[in-house]
């Protein structure tokens, strides 16, 4: 499959895959922006922006969006993380031009003070439902304790005191300064004409502003380390996770990291998976390692109910403590990289994936990978990578966290959550 990539004089950049035997096409629209950009004054802007690029453009309304994007069939969608805002979609091949159009509109939104407040309770609603999911709560508490002043550890939401504070001039300025075209990649992967489509994000794109973008705090995190317990009476379960340290985006060892992960945490034959779900100790348990930019992660977790926290907490360090003292077996190894292969050819086989993968792998390495070659770093990687990996960022060196009815756990009083 075929990689183009191009710059547009205004810093634009633009990357493809096609595939003639694809049935459709996916495009999105990369921001490199997002909760760890955001000054504590600005917490939340950068979702609640995101919410506001679907409220209309000079040339569209909120209907006119909803309603042209209806009309070919398309499947858009937005998400805002700690690193990234994309904008995406999917549709038939012969509706890139309109797709591609619709996208770039919404790229350059009215910021209608109007709808700024309207959003803005629509935003503070979503805050107040996420505070009643233990689990993203308790995610966010310990990406928060785990950073320890490292912007990685921002809100994404925020909080119901920083959306409120915020005005609709703070993010139009915000606006211009992440939201310029050096700052933004645009992907399409599918069936597709690769000149066509460079023509017709040149005709959308290259009037968007320039401007000096800049991301602070690249660097790696330490483990704030410790053991949280956070009480909060009316949640049912017992949520814990663990947070070591990992290799960031652009790092080869992000290989074993994912590989070391997957064998550790998979849902089904894992170290975990055998330690606390077959004997039924624990509702879940999993783990997973997450590039970022300078500094990444790995997340251990369970969820058990209260009475049996207290086992499964020593259950999961010795867990840990074996894996970083004798790393994985070659079986084990074998293994992973069977789901990871697995799991890489599925998601390939869709638009979609690729558009986000080689957009994901072009934003943070300037490289472009095709599925053989991200197979070819997967299938590379041995056991002595594995215990390279662990020597420089040790799994069992965490910051846990466990939110939940617990008042004590460990010997470690809990705090109000």
């Amino acid at each position: 499959m075929p990689f183009h990539h191009a710059r547009l004089p205004n810093g634009l950049t633009v990357v493809g895959e096609t595939s003639p035997s694809a049935r459709s096409v996916a495009l999105g629209f990369f921001v490199r922006t997002g909760a760890r950009d955001e000054t504590p004054a600005e917490a939340g802007l950068s979702h609640f922006l995101e919410h506001m690029l679907f409220k209309g453009t000079p040339r569209r309304t909120a209907e006119a969006v909803n309603l042209d994007f209806d009309r070919i069939g398309s499947s858009p969608n937005a998400y805002t993380s700690e690193e990234n805002t994309v904008y995406y979609a999917a549709v038939l091949p012969e509706y890139l031009p309109q797709v591609t159009d619709i996208l770039a509109d919404i790229m350059r939104p009215s910021l209608r003070p109007e709808d700024f407040d309207t959003e803005k309770k629509v935003i503070l609603e979503e805050i107040k439902m996420y505070d009643d999911q233990p689990g993203s709560v308790a995610g966010e508490h310990a990406r928060r304790i785990h950073y320890a002043g490292h912007p990685l550890g921002n809100s994404v939401l925020g909080t119901l005191d920083s959306v409120s504070a915020l005005t609709r001039d703070q993010m139009h300025g915000y606006f211009g300064r992440r939201y310029a075209a050096n700052n933004i990649l645009l992907s399409a992967a599918g069936n597709f004409d690769w000149d066509r489509f460079l023509g017709l994000a040149a005709e959308k794109c290259s009037g968007w502003n320039t401007a000096e973008v800049g991301r602070t705090h690249r660097t790696e995190a330490p483990p704030a380390g410790g053991l949280h317990v956070l009480t909060r009476e009316k949640v049912q379960q017992q949520y814990v996770l663990f947070l070591a340290g990992g290799p960031p985006a652009d790092s080869k060892l992000r290989y074993a990291a994912d590989t070391l992960a997957l064998a550790v945490g998979d849902d089904s034959g894992s170290r975990l998976y055998w330690a606390l779900i077959d004997p039924g100790s624990a509702d879940s348990a999993d783990c997973s390692y997450y590039e970022n930019d300078g500094s990444g992660v790995v997340y251990a977790s369970y969820t058990c109910e209260p009475e049996q926290t207290e086992g499964n907490l020593a259950v999961v360090r010795k867990v840990l403590a074996e894996v970083q003292r004798g790393g994985i077996t070659a079986d084990e190894l074998k293994l992973a990289k069977t789901k990871i292969a697995s799991r890489l050819v599925r998601a390939a086989e869709r638009p979609m994936g690729r558009m986000q993968a080689v957009a994901s792998a072009w934003a943070y390495t300037g490289e472009y990978r095709d599925v053989d070659t991200e197979l070819a770093n997967y299938d590379a990687v041995t056991v002595a990578d594995v215990r390279a990996y662990l020597d420089r960022y040790p799994v069992d060196r965490c910051t846990t966290v466990a939110f939940g009815p617990a008042e004590k756990l460990d010997g470690v009083a809990g705090r109000p959550a």
